[in-house]
């Protein structure tokens, strides 16, 4: 049975107001609180027993599989290791995320490593949601690991979120493209306080005509700190691509280090970074409409993380 907090986790992390439809895989507190499989989506727990194997049966089109982790246990750090095979032809949505409440002054957190390979013309829209909530003093850690193999022709868009009240964020993701392969990863972060969040990428493309775009927008409030690395290594003719965008306010302070490195003559790597405040001429112009400040701010943030 879901309660009030498990609700809450989930409308946050994975847009549910219950036990989804169709294929799922819930985890409470390190323990699964329900499953559920599809004629073509088929989940078990691997063999070690510290996570869960999704299969998706070749030339699957317009399923979708949930899988939320939330947790509101005091001085509980989960970890799990899953593992996703993407079958070729097929066209699929997965919709992770954890979701902590914390209501002590025990930490809490959930370090979560997931492996996918995409099968041959296989196309993967994955959604990650990373949420805290909860009146406790605890710190709040969320650890994610997503490693990415691509076959030919695959395509993946991975939408990576963190928009609040997680104390420290160590994120990687690792990514190796085939022959006419597509990664596409737009990755959005918001800090403020104390807070932390690390990001480090490293996506090689290996296959001729692959391509890769990495977007991140970041605002870092407070006295809080991000650091967005990437390093885009090419191997073949491809083509990949950098956009990271953050947003400064108060004492934030914001590191970003993207990194290109062309092994082939026909590579073509491109980048381009910018670290800024709200500009003047946006408040002035939202106010004039009838906002206050902190409206006219919020409004700002809402459309740059969009």
């Amino acid at each position: 049975m879901l309660n009030a907090i498990d609700k809450e986790l989930l409308r946050a992390v994975a847009d549910l107001e219950g036990i989804p439809k169709g294929a799922f895989n819930i985890r409470k507190n390190g323990k699964l609180l329900g499953r559920e499989v599809s004629a073509n989506i088929n989940i078990e727990t691997n063999a070690e027993g510290t996570g869960i194997v999704i299969r998706i049966r070749p030339g699957t089109v317009s399923e979708s599989v949930h899988i939320p982790v939330i947790l509101s246990q005091a001085g509980l750090h989960d970890v799990v290791y899953n593992t996703f095979v993407v079958g070729d032809d097929s066209d699929v949505t997965i919709i992770a995320g954890c979701g902590i409440h914390c209501g002590s002054s025990e930490s809490e957190g959930h370090s979560g490593i997931h492996e996918f390979r995409i099968g041959k013309n296989a196309k993967m829209r994955y959604v990650e949601k990373h949420v805290a909530l909860g009146e406790g003093r605890g710190k709040r850690i969320l650890n994610p690991t997503t490693k990415v193999v691509l076959e030919e022709n695959a395509w993946a868009e991975m939408e990576l979120s963190q928009l609040g009240g997680v104390d420290e964020a160590k994120r990687l993701n690792a990514a190796e493209l085939g022959p006419g392969s597509t990664l596409m990863i737009t990755e959005r972060v918001m800090t403020d306080a104390t807070q932390t969040a690390e990001s480090r990428n490293e996506l090689l493309l290996t296959g001729e005509g692959s391509k890769a775009n990495i977007v991140s927008r970041s605002v870092v409030k407070g006295n809080s700190k991000q650091d967005f690395f990437v390093n885009l290594e090419a191997r073949a003719k491809c083509y990949g691509h950098i956009e990271c965008d953050a947003i400064i306010m108060d004492n934030g302070i914001s590191e970003t280090v993207p990194a290109l490195k062309a092994l082939h003559p026909d590579a073509e790597l491109t980048h381009e970074a910018s670290i800024g405040k709200i500009a003047n001429d946006q408040l002035m112009k939202l106010m004039s409409l009838g906002l206050t400040y902190d409206e006219a701010v919020d409004r700002i943030i809402r459309g740059f993380l969009k």
